[in-house]
């Protein structure tokens, strides 16, 4: 199942390959009928965390600054020369049966890359940045009462069950040739703690978000019969375990606990956004320990990246202070026609950050595709 090993640099332990049966046996998905590919891919989360961290982007094989529904291409490979070992989506708008995402991705060539990526021996992580279903407005309509609506018994609850039926038919569609479906780390309800999609804090009870959360699962699980998803937990800022938790549905509809986080610029824009997520991480890491879960940092970056020094004095360093099993950046858009502005999280050719990401990539427990393939995290 995990054929290989890298060692984290400031691990002083010699790390167990192996884990013991009871290990094992308390490392278990939320869903009992898991493919095996699925449950052979969450039990090399506890152990890729563990020697190393696996880097993300999102749309990488989509889209890059200055080009568009290239094959086999990523902004990240044009840089190192590989993919990144993770591959971020989106399927937002999925729910009202359109041919491309809310970003312009079709969703045959989103099919394309699950697959291609799946082969080549990388993971696949998926967002939703559903429509509000009460107003039909986009995911940032926060009209208070959405959540409520939804859960059985109210009244968009039947609309918000047909568009499930649609990401369902979405996760079954991604099969291999040979009938394999392919596994995903499935992050719905994204940025639960902030104040901007119409399922945060603000605009729901916790009582109804844990609802919510557990309808979702129970409707893709047992009675859509989806057997190759890993839930991913995911806040925005938390400042306690406590805080971390309040809408925590429990360990029985959790696989994976996660938290988004930004560097923005300013004076001390480094300075905080080191110090936050340091902290983050560390409860975060005492929380997967209690609960049995692996982490990860989901969402994070540095707009247009400034520094070009970013990527090994930074974020590295802040990766090596806990274990954590995965790190994805977002995407790469380019140029903004509304704001005239540049938009993207990872280096293009020519970007002055490119040698560092370059050393970053290589570094012994940073996992790219071709490293993280090595390792045979389906098998």
């Amino acid at each position: 199942m995990f054929e290989g090993i890298c060692c984290r640099t400031n691990v002083s332990l010699v790390l167990p390959l192996f884990l013991s049966v009871s290990q094992l046996h308390s490392q278990q998905l939320i869903d009992p009928q898991a493919t095996k590919a699925t449950t052979n891919l969450y039990a090399s989360l506890f152990q890729i965390q563990k020697q190393g961290v696996v880097f993300g982007h999102q749309d990488a094989l989509a889209y890059g600054v200055g080009w568009n529904g290239l094959k086999n291409t990523s902004d990240v490979k044009f840089v190192t020369g590989e993919h990144p070992g993770l591959l971020g989506l989106d399927i937002g708008d999925l729910e009202f049966k359109k041919q491309k995402n809310l970003d312009g991705v079709p969703f045959q060539s989103m099919r394309d890359h699950v697959l291609s990526t799946f082969a080549r021996g990388g993971m696949v992580t998926i967002s939703w940045h559903a429509r509000n279903p009460l107003t039909g407005g986009n995911s940032w309509d926060t009209t208070p009462g959405t959540v409520a609506s939804i859960l059985p018994g109210g009244s968009k609850h039947k609309l918000y069950t047909t568009w499930l039926d649609q990401a369902a038919v979405f996760f079954q569609s991604l099969q291999t040739p040979a009938g394999t479906v392919v596994p995903l780390l499935f992050r719905p309800f994204h940025e639960l703690t902030g104040n901007w999609f119409w399922w945060c804090k603000n605009v729901c009870t916790p009582e109804e978000f844990k609802a919510l959360w557990k309808f979702t699962v129970h409707y893709l699980r047992d009675i859509k019969g989806i057997h190759q998803l890993i839930y991913v937990y995911n806040t925005a800022d938390f400042a306690s375990a406590e805080n971390f938790l309040e809408r925590y549905p429990g360990d029985e509809w959790v696989d994976v606990l996660s938290f988004d986080r930004y560097q923005y610029e300013g004076k001390d824009g480094s300075k905080i956004f080191s110090s936050v997520v340091s902290s983050q991480l560390e409860i975060l890491d005492k929380l997967g320990t209690k609960h049995v879960k692996p982490i990860a940092l989901a969402e994070t970056g540095y707009e247009t990246i400034p520094d070009s020094n970013w990527w090994t004095t930074t974020l590295y360093p802040l990766l090596r202070t806990v274990p954590v099993a995965y790190v994805l950046v977002w995407r790469n858009h380019g140029l903004m026609k509304k704001t005239n502005k540049y938009h993207y999280y990872a280096p293009h050719p020519g970007h002055p950050s490119s040698k560092d990401f370059i050393r970053f990539s290589q570094l012994p427990d940073v996992f790219m595709e071709h490293r993280l393939s090595t390792l045979k995290i389906y098998h």
